[in-house]
């Protein structure tokens, strides 16, 4: 049997382990990203390794998130960012130039090499043949001193795709058919692999949607053939140079399989509030909308937008309705501008932002109170908007322009009573701007950092203790998300290189009092269901809850990036042997854990714990590279042991 593509990357890159799924491996990364909301620690990580100059073939950083200056702190970091940049030899993407994923696909993605990126969507790489993995800022201020990347080697899920897709159903309809399908959990431990027939019908930026949300399944990654359509996307960039063809042998196997026939996929749509809550446009057609937004991190390229502007040229947006377009770059936008669409968009009554994140990360463009809002984001995870208990809704972006023209949710199909089908191609030459990039020179060592008041060091954290014993700070359910542990939007996101500021907000949404209740209850454990720590990369997620004391963590299971967070931070991530134990425990019960660090060092798999009084087993599945962090207290710890060691 031959090699699937995602295994003859890992096999290309690997340093550690075998491809066994389930074991440890590592690999080498070639690239990294880095974005300024999980950039500005992630640099201060790098920093506390001491080297003068990262050791990864490229490293980009990306300010796309934190654009909102309505004080000093974001501005600070952004010129904390473009000084370490400069200094330590990484290429800067200016506030403006666009979202981290669109401008790598654009300007740096090459098929077959490794991307580790501290966001979650990094995957978006798969649309370049690119294996791009998403994980804490940690890790990949590790791959930027040149350290190899460990993960728990993936099974690889097949999905032959076949036939081609309707007009008006795109790429963001095949994602949303395989969360309707799989779930939020249905990618745990795997890279998704695209194949077959199907494959070719689709254009690099298509793959790009696809790759993006398989982080909403999730998926470790996601990858797709380097073939032809690869080829032409490179070559109207002018990158054309680093192109390589990639496949599957015709033979190759897979762990796990699935098939979707691109010609039955039809119009879908996330319901409120989870991106697997999904049904088709028709099923909801008439349903009120106030806002839609079409764009950020994914559907945002050249192609997405430009559908929008066709559909709209000529028209006006329904009354009463908010319609913002979030271009993912500024080499869009001006591409969109020269084919005649930026004034499609204008006389349409659309509002037209910067191209960044924006209100994919709750940075603005939040909705009303009881406004329906439909969006193409990626996500739409209770609150995240910025407004609690909102109803944001996830879909294409013919969904989304056929929602503004007739200002309730509509099938996107019967926009063929009024016009023909766009079918709009990618250019086969974009207009290039690289004005937005400043490249890594090849010497810092004379730049001086700039550091204002919000940028604080490192917090330095003790190692495990011989035992535990804490009290329970809070109970919650299943696929909590890193949106409720750690908020985003723009009263909490510009303190991301503050830790002991920004941990006064963890578990805000969920419980006001956390924070407080923690700091001063000493150290302390939180308890979870099934799938704790799902969503975005951000470490914050177990940093904060680290400042405040965590020590330990319990649940029925855990994301794969949070997982590998907590361990990074010396935060012990225990699941129930029997999920039912679950159920006996509540919030200010107390914990004891004997002999903690002794079973932790040891291997051993079984951790015995007391529950006031009452015995249970959790479990620790942990590496000894693991570990050997855990002891330690954390993974710089760790580092810098072996470093003086």
């Amino acid at each position: 049997m031959g090699d699937n593509l995602a295994r003859k990357i890992l096999k290309e890159h690997l340093v550690e382990g075998e491809l066994v799924p389930g074991t440890e491996i590592a690999i080498r990364i070639d690239q990294t990203l880095l974005q300024d909301a999980t950039g500005t620690m992630a640099m201060l990580e790098f920093m506390a390794t001491g080297l003068p100059r990262v050791k990864v073939g490229l490293a980009a950083q990306y300010v796309d998130h934190n654009l909102l200056q309505t004080d000093n702190k974001n501005a600070d970091d952004h010129a904390f960012l473009a000084s370490a940049a400069q200094k330590f030899g990484v290429n800067l993407s200016k506030p403006g130039n666009g979202v981290s994923h669109q401008v790598h696909l654009e300007r740096f993605g090459v098929p077959g090499t490794t991307l580790l990126g501290a966001d979650s969507h990094t995957p978006t790489a798969a649309g370049m043949g690119q294996l791009a993995i998403g994980a804490g800022g940690l890790d990949v201020a590790l791959a930027m001193a040149g350290y190899p990347f460990h993960l728990t080697c993936p099974k690889i899920w097949g999905v032959k795709l076949t036939g081609r897709l309707q007009p008006w159903v795109s790429g963001k309809d095949v994602i949303l058919e395989m969360l309707r399908r799989h779930t939020v959990k249905g990618g745990v431990g795997k890279i998704i692999e695209y194949y077959g027939p199907g494959v070719a019908t689709l254009s690099a930026t298509d793959r790009a949607t696809i790759g993006n949300m398989g982080a909403e399944l999730g998926a470790t990654s996601t990858v797709f053939p380097s073939d032809e359509n690869t080829r032409a996307f490179l070559e109207a960039q002018g990158r054309g140079g680093v192109w390589r063809e990639l496949s599957a042998d015709p033979d190759a196997g897979y762990d796990e399989y699935d098939e979707i026939d691109l010609s039955q996929v039809v119009p879908l749509i996330a319901c409120p509030s989870s991106p697997d809550n999904v049904v088709p446009v028709s099923e909801i057609e008439g349903l009120k909308v106030d806002q839609v937004i079409v764009g950020s991190s994914v559907n945002s390229s050249f192609r997405d937008l430009m559908t929008v502007c066709r559909i709209l040229e000529g028209r006006r947006i329904a009354p009463g309705l908010a319609f913002h377009i979030n271009p993912g770059s500024r080499q869009v936008l001006e591409n969109v501008v020269a084919r005649g669409g930026f004034m499609m968009l204008l006389l349409a009554g659309g509002q037209v932002h910067q191209p960044g994140c924006l209100g994919c990360i709750g940075m603005g463009q939040a909705p009303g109170t009881n406004q329906v809002s439909l969006r193409t984001f990626p996500r739409n995870f209770p609150g995240r908007s910025g407004t609690k208990e909102d109803r944001v809704y996830l879909c294409s972006p013919e969904t989304a322009a056929a929602a503004g023209v007739f200002g309730v949710v509509t099938d996107p199909r019967k926009l063929s009573e009024l016009l023909p089908w766009p079918d709009v191609k990618n250019p086969d030459r974009y207009l290039v701007d690289d004005s937005g990039i400043q490249a890594a020179p090849n010497d810092g060592a004379s730049v001086e950092l700039v550091t204002g008041p919000n940028i604080v060091p490192f917090p330095e954290f003790p190692a495990l203790p011989d035992r535990l014993d804490v009290e329970v700070i809070i109970k919650v359910g299943d696929n909590i998300s890193t949106d409720t542990i750690m908020p985003a939007g723009n009263k909490v996101l510009p303190f991301r290189s503050n830790i002991p500021a920004i941990s006064k907000f963890v578990f805000e949404q969920a419980d006001p009092e956390f924070a407080a209740r923690a700091a001063e209850k000493g150290d302390g454990a939180v308890v979870g269901g099934e799938n704790y720590g799902q969503g975005s990369s951000r470490e914050h997620a177990a940093l904060a809850p680290r400042f405040l004391g965590i020590r330990v963590k319990i649940a029925k299971s855990f994301a794969r990036i949070h997982r590998s967070n907590l361990i990074n931070f010396g935060i012990v991530p225990l699941v129930f042997k029997d999920p039912a134990d679950y159920d006996r425990i509540k919030q200010g019960d107390r914990i004891s854990i004997p002999r903690l660090r002794e079973l932790v060092s040891s291997g051993a798999t079984e951790i015995p714990i007391d529950v006031g009084g009452t015995g249970m087993t959790t479990l620790l599945h942990a590496s000894e590279r693991e570990r050997r962090e855990l002891v330690a207290g954390g993974l710089l710890n760790s580092v810098k042991e072996e470093n003086h060691g």
